[in-house]
């Protein structure tokens, strides 16, 4: 597909030079307002670099793969949609800078957070204030759309999906004993508390809590405690790069109840790191890799065949954000900040990760999608499509 417009990835500190139809556009194009701009401009941020490079990277792919899309229709209002990239590198102070880089110099219309929580839940104020809609892929912190009412999010909080892990094990799989391990930080403790919150309704006892450390890889006293609990089932928070050690470990000891996790797992990252230990874990994420939709099944066929790895829940739900913002766009124009927003609220369509709307939070209303490792590949497990369960909160 043809993209006019590309962008390379930088820091925020780096010197900014956008190339359009392989031409450097003089500097002083880039003190032009938004709607005197060749391209419709919405800014994006990930962590490229550091110990998240490998969501970065999907994150980003995601992305330009829906602005090459865009574009192959036709654009924004008759103009192609343009990717402003910077590498937050996962640091909240970073997501502050290039939030103030992508206002004030580099004029988006709009932005997208392809970032964790702390980055994106640092620029969203920086955007509110600016009046610049901002939508988080999948960022979970509560305080993301609290920022105001020109901040978006595109998934799940984190309580939704940790009452999701609670029915997907008390209820779908029966196991009412269980040991809950979380990471400590915002991912883990908002996951931790929105499964503490339902566990009851589905019969769950928790009969421990653990915590560990992002930069945890040896779990060796943990995995002995928990054997030594001899729980049903485990519900463990984490991402990828201390999921696959942890679960691996776990198996090594010979603990081989079912482990539920959630989206910081989903990705090929996961299953390398975590090995033949990998299988059967299951994990609540917003991408059904089986879903039958068309444009589920467009996505993973367009994103797998141009993009050179397989597809995981962070490229789709950048790739749903972006969507999201085109499709506004072009029902809003440029023009006016308000009305963007206000074409952003009035969302309802289906995407990659499902049928997006929002509540007056401005948090996404959609199933949660359960996926399971087998033969060394996520695959549909279930789905827990519950409104009144997965209510996102409404102030």
């Amino acid at each position: 597909m043809n993209q006019p417009t590309r962008q390379a990835a930088r820091r925020p500190g780096a010197r900014r030079g956008i190339l359009t139809l392989a031409l450097a556009l003089p500097l002083a194009a880039l003190a032009l307002p938004a709607a005197a701009q060749s391209t419709v401009r919405i800014g994006f941020h990930a962590p490229l670099t550091g110990f998240a490079a490998a969501d970065g990277k999907s994150a980003r792919l995601g992305a330009e793969l829906a602005v090459e899309q865009v574009n192959a229709k036709g654009g924004v209002g008759g103009k192609p949609l343009e990717l402003v990239i910077y590498d937050d590198g996962g640091k909240p102070e970073e997501g502050v800078q290039i939030a103030n880089r992508l206002i004030t110099q580099d004029k988006v219309v709009a932005a997208v957070s392809g970032s964790y929580s702390g980055p994106t839940r640092a620029a969203a104020p920086v955007f509110v204030r600016a009046k610049v809609p901002y939508i988080s892929a999948y960022g979970i912190h509560p305080d993301i759309t609290r920022a105001g009412d020109y901040a978006f999010r595109t998934s799940f909080t984190g309580e939704v999906q940790g009452r999701a892990g609670a029915k997907l094990i008390g209820d779908l799989l029966g196991k009412k004993r269980v040991v809950v391990l979380t990471l400590n930080n915002d991912f883990g403790q908002a996951l931790a508390a929105g499964f503490k919150e339902a566990a009851p309704k589905f019969g769950v006892t928790i009969v421990k809590e653990y915590t560990f450390a992002m930069g945890d890889r040896q779990f060796g006293p943990l995995v002995a405690s928990v054997k030594a609990d001899q729980p049903e089932a485990i519900y463990a928070s984490g991402y990828y790069f201390n999921a696959g050690p942890l679960v691996a470990q776990l198996r090594a000891a010979g603990v081989s109840v079912p482990v539920i996790g959630q989206e910081g797992y989903d990705g090929q990252k996961f299953i390398e790191i975590a090995g033949a230990a990998a299988e059967g874990v299951i994990i609540t994420t917003s991408l059904d890799r089986d879903s039958p939709t068309a444009e589920a099944r467009d996505f993973i066929k367009a994103f797998e065949s141009t993009k050179g790895q397989p597809v995981d829940m962070v490229a789709a739900s950048t790739h749903t954000a972006v969507w999201v913002l085109a499709n506004a766009l072009n029902k809003a124009g440029t023009g006016d900040p308000a009305r963007l927003r206000d074409a952003i609220a009035a969302t309802d369509f289906t995407t990659s990760t499902g049928r997006i709307s929002f509540n007056k939070l401005r948090e996404v209303r959609k199933a949660v999608q359960n996926q399971v490792v087998k033969g060394g590949r996520w695959t549909r497990h279930s789905v827990i499509d519950d409104p009144v369960l997965l209510a996102p909160p409404e102030q």
